[in-house]
């Protein structure tokens, strides 16, 4: 174990951030505050080929360079002596590019097709699924049988049956490597000093717990609305495209309790043509309209106004190229190319116009074992974007916290402790990274234990969201044993 330096002044405790794998790293806290902080601070070693004293890289081949692609891929750039990019599957020509160039990845291990990465063999030690949610059921299936080690992004697949078989086929003999999902808020260091705090036993025995998710308005628009989530016959259903790793924060909370009902409540109530303006009248497409000036969704507000000179970064300090950049594939982002891009692209089309069938609010109510409750909201109608909002209430004391910062409040010396743990660059607190950097030592040490969950807890988060969603659907409450048993017995019979 290796000891870190806090800074505490008052009240308030920061925890260090690790530039390599103090992710992956138990927090232990005095019973009064944060003051004695310890982390596992984890070294790779070597994988499974080498010698100790032989450190090497973990190679990685990407399939999918999109966002979420890049983003994880984006690990390897930072810590070259840790991991390495070596193969990129992906069907958009310069995107392709765009990761070959960053990673130096050479010409002969760039594919426009994921078969043809197949194809090759096994090439590198994991392999990163970042395609369309509808897709990873086949490619998880596809590589694990060659032996990857696998990182599949959020959610596992997009039916119940594919979940449960995904994880019978990681768990066989042939493939037996590391799997993990893009749960990333499990790794994040808000979350894993949360769950210390809840460890401690600060907050004695957790009762309840209320979680929101707020989308954001522009991203909601941008992503369900208008983008490749829009519709559930395409991809699935919101809860569990963009909530499934906020009903595993739940279970990583509460260290896999099981549970028993759940229902929910949600619905589309504003993006469909009978809550457009009269103002807008037929209108198809925000360049087109004449309320467009008027509109809070207006593409041409999301997209274009933030790259005229003087607009500045979003209030949320992110630049202006924030939703630009997945509308249109160009090295260089202006004005002109944007507006023309939507003249033609889903992305110019009116939000009441645009077909979408995603519901934009959710509650989601679910009972644990030992009477244990907790909720989770998400929402469209926000200004925050993804920066969730959490209150933990046990038997000695209540947790507030908002993904930056959190406060606890002890019942019994009526005394507040605030906490503020420092983030890793990215996206989640700090999520995306922690993930990246978790798998990629889980890799090198061929060891699942090191992602701090298993395939199996992993399903069990995803089946609590398909029953949720079935709760919602048919107005009821919905046995979670009783759905979970179902769904392992029909898969297992189709085996």
């Amino acid at each position: 174990m290796a000891e870190l330096d806090v800074t505490s002044t008052q009240n308030q405790t920061i925890l260090p951030s690790t530039t390599e794998h103090g992710l992956g790293a138990a927090v232990s806290l005095s019973k009064d505050a944060i003051s004695d902080i310890t982390v596992d601070v984890h070294e790779i070693e070597s994988d499974r080929s080498s010698t100790p004293s032989e450190k090497k890289s973990v190679t990685i081949a990407v399939v999918g360079a999109g966002q979420r692609g890049q983003v994880y891929a984006s690990y390897a750039l930072e810590h070259p002596e840790l991991a390495k990019v070596v193969a990129v599957a992906e069907p958009r020509p310069h995107r392709r590019r765009v990761m070959s160039r960053a990673h130096k990845i050479p010409e002969t291990n760039q594919f426009s097709d994921w078969q043809d990465l197949l194809s090759r063999g096994r090439i590198a030690d994991a392999i990163l699924i970042c395609v369309l949610d509808d897709l990873h059921a086949e490619l998880v299936s596809a590589f694990a049988k060659q032996g990857y080690h696998i990182l599949c992004e959020k959610p596992m697949a997009t039916k119940v049956e594919d979940c449960v078989k995904m994880v019978r086929e990681v768990q066989a003999e042939e493939a037996g490597g590391v799997f993990g999902i893009g749960h990333v808020l499990r790794y994040s260091p808000y979350n894993q000093a949360v769950k210390a705090v809840i460890d401690s036993g600060d907050l004695g025995e957790v009762v309840n717990i209320q979680h929101i998710e707020p989308v954001g308005n522009q991203h909601f628009a941008h992503s369900f609305v208008r983008g490749n989530w829009q519709k559930e016959s395409e991809t699935s259903f919101g809860l569990m495209t963009k909530c499934c790793h906020d009903i595993d924060i739940l279970s990583y909370y509460l260290s896999g309790l099981k549970p028993l009902k759940v229902h929910s409540f949600g619905s589309l109530h504003h993006f469909k043509p009978s809550r457009k303006p009269a103002q807008a009248g037929k209108a198809k497409r925000c360049l087109d309209c004449a309320y467009e000036s008027e509109c809070v969704w207006s593409a041409k507000k999301i997209y274009v106004d933030p790259l005229i000179p003087g607009n500045g970064p979003d209030g949320d300090g992110l630049d202006s190229h924030k939703w630009a950049k997945h509308v249109l594939d160009a090295d260089v982002l202006d004005i002109e190319n944007v507006t023309d891009a939507l003249k033609t692209s889903p992305y110019g089309v009116c939000v009441y116009e645009a077909g979408n069938d995603i519901v934009d609010h959710q509650v989601v109510n679910i009972e644990y074992e030992g009477g244990v409750t907790a909720s989770m909201t998400m929402s469209a109608f926000t200004e925050a974007v993804c920066d969730r909002g959490t209150r933990i209430q046990g038997t000695k004391g209540e947790l507030i916290g908002d993904m930056e910062s959190f406060t606890v409040f002890d019942f019994l010396t009526r005394t507040k402790t605030s906490h503020k743990p420092q983030s890793l660059p990215g996206h989640h607190g700090g999520g995306d990274t922690g993930l990246a950097s978790t798998f990629v030592e889980a890799v090198a040490k061929n060891d699942q234990a090191i992602l701090g969950v298993t395939p199996e807890e992993v399903l069990n988060s995803h089946l609590l969201v398909f029953a949720a969603e079935q709760a919602r659907k048919e107005g009821r409450v919905v046995d979670f044993v009783d759905f979970k048993q179902t769904a392992v017995s029909e898969e297992g019979a189709k085996a």
